[in-house]
């Protein structure tokens, strides 16, 4: 198979790499062996390091052990980013356990859902979070819970400060007095057994259910194996070649459910016996920097979101944030002029890439110092394939600059969707990954994502794609987001849409806009419709919900009187 994309690997970065067979927790107990003294965590100005954060995985390990879990079974992680995750994901792998990370937005249904698909019988759950979990529980498979305050591994002052101020108001202060098989998470590791007893884990077996397909249908959980996770790790580790073991700090803002934040942010910080730099609340915008001056990250995996709101935000230059050198962007399309005024702003090589949960979950990135392509996701990792095949049949490859579904192959491509054959059927054909997304590739290898096959707008019987007016939209200066999508139209079939929020202080009139989309479109791509909004809605990730948008413009449409 040719490569092109080989040509343009920065030189330190090697084409292939040796996977070692171990487990992923095997990582954890290496980082405490040789960096025991080195951070591991960075929690509210609160540090763990390698060592103790091992001993409370294991201690957890042991804990679940003494209550009869086995290897196979699965674990609930219903916790945002906290010390309390990390030792819940690595202790349940220790213990020869499958993780299920939960969205920390999720409501009841969502939940009761993930619990009955994945088959959990046990939770680790934020104890604001536990009201939802009691609500559903007789109707899932849960036998235990344990659960834990976000308060527990704060300063000694802040956690009392929190303990009189906060706590009640924001739904942290819950009471589990006469909940059957409850317990509180500090009992439990401080009454478990320091080790737990030997379980025989294959790199093949399967270390985490990750739900995905939220955004666009009901959500399947990706069975990721610990050698898929591994590998995506290692695979991180060769591309961002400038990172040294036990020196870096990884602002960790995504959240760890996700499968982004969950390699880019943990594992691969444990891999590099890094510091995590956890951030429970993304939003919070100003507390972030306030960190980010303090702790001095050098590495920040995000998405544009994240980077837009550092470089949007007022008086931003008072904060020292030149520390981080290396940014990896995925979720969403990453425009320009966010790459260009965040690079600015910080001096940090900020990249895109690409990637999906499927793939645990990276496949593609820019080179972090090497020659990148503004707008395009870059070249397909080490040991990675990757080809464009017609939309239709999915079995010819087109030609190079051509349009089609990006397909890709690797080590880190998952076993299959849990307990789903006709969807993994799908999805894994002949070893390739069928993303749903629609690509191009040039002559030197680099990707261009075009759109999602499930967003593309017909419009009078022409394909538009949602990106392209969205990059024309990003283009005025007075657009902050931009959006666009197809509604139902009674003429065209669908018609384009674009919501739009401006920067502080600006004002406009859809027809501004429209009329400066037929400028720099096709007419069939101009946008019929704008809307102004305050925000666009998103995934705890930063991704638009675009189909949101969609579903409440048809209710919209169904409520107008028949003219």
């Amino acid at each position: 198979m040719d490569k092109p994309w080989l040509r343009n690997y920065e030189p330190e970065v090697p084409a292939t790499l040796k996977y070692p067979q171990t487990t992923l927790h095997y990582n954890l107990e290496q980082a405490a062996r040789k960096h025991p003294d080195a951070p591991a965590t960075i929690f509210m100005d609160a540090q763990l390091n390698y060592a103790q954060l091992n001993e409370l995985a294991d201690r957890f390990a042991a804990g679940l052990q003494s209550l009869g879990v086995k290897k196979g079974d699965r674990v609930a992680v219903y916790v945002a980013n906290s010390p309390q995750f990390i030792m819940a994901y690595y202790g349940a792998l220790k213990a020869g356990a499958v993780v299920v990370p939960f969205n920390p937005l999720y409501g009841s249904s969502e939940v009761r859902h993930q619990l009955r698909d994945s088959g959990a019988e046990t939770a680790v759950v934020m104890s604001r979070f536990y009201p939802i979990v009691k609500e559903v529980r007789s109707e899932t498979p849960l036998k235990r819970v344990l659960v834990t305050n976000i308060k527990e591994y704060f300063p000694s002052l802040l956690r009392l400060l929190f303990t009189v101020v906060k706590e009640a108001k924001e739904g942290d202060r819950q009471s589990i007095a006469g909940d059957p098989d409850t317990y509180w998470y500090q009992e439990f590791i401080g009454n478990a057994p320091p080790r737990p007893s030997l379980v025989a884990v294959a790199p093949s077996d399967t270390a985490a259910l990750i739900y995905t397909g939220g955004t666009t249908g009901v959500p399947k959980g990706a069975e990721l194996s610990h050698f898929s996770l591994n590998a995506n790790a290692l695979q991180c580790r060769a591309w961002m070649h400038h990172c040294q073991e036990g020196q870096e700090t990884i602002l960790a803002a995504l959240p760890l459910f996700h499968s982004f934040g969950m390699t880019t942010c943990m594992n691969f910080a444990v891999l590099m016996s890094s510091a995590m730099l956890l951030i429970p609340n993304p939003r919070e915008v100003a507390s972030i920097l306030e960190k980010v001056a303090k702790w001095h990250p050098t590495v920040f995996p995000g998405v544009p979101a994240m980077y837009l709101s550092f470089a949007s935000f007022p008086n931003v230059g008072r904060y020292d944030i030149r520390s981080i050198r290396a940014c990896l962007s995925g979720a969403a399309p990453l425009p320009p002029e966010i790459q260009e005024r965040f690079s600015k702003l910080t001096g940090a090589h900020l990249v895109e890439g690409y990637g999906l949960s499927e793939a645990a979950p990276v496949t593609h990135a820019n080179p972090v110092f090497g020659q990148g392509r503004p707008g395009s996701i870059g070249l397909p990792f080490p040991d990675t394939e990757a080809r464009i095949v017609d939309i239709k049949t999915g079995t010819k490859e087109v030609p190079r600059g051509e349009p089609g579904e990006l397909i890709v192959r690797g080590p880190q491509v998952m076993k299959g969707y849990w307990n789903m054959p006709g969807e993994t059927a799908n999805a894994l054909r002949d070893g390739w990954l069928y993303t749903g997304d629609i690509a191009t590739m040039d002559e030197d290898g680099y990707f261009r994502i075009v759109d999602r096959k499930k967003d593309m707008i017909i419009a009078s019987g022409y394909n538009v794609y949602p990106r392209d007016v969205e990059q024309v939209l990003y283009q005025h200066p007075k657009v902050m987001e931009a959006v666009a999508a197809g509604i139902p139209d009674g003429a065209r079939g669908e018609t384009v849409k674009a919501y739009i929020v401006l920067k502080p202080g600006e004002t406009a009139t859809p027809q501004e806009f429209i009329a400066y989309c037929r400028s720099k479109l096709a007419a069939y791509k101009v946008p019929e419709y704008v809307e102004f909004r305050t925000e666009l809605p998103k995934t705890i990730v930063g991704k638009v919900l675009r189909r949101m948008l969609v579903e409440e413009e048809k209710r919209r449409q169904a409520a107008k009187p028949p003219a």
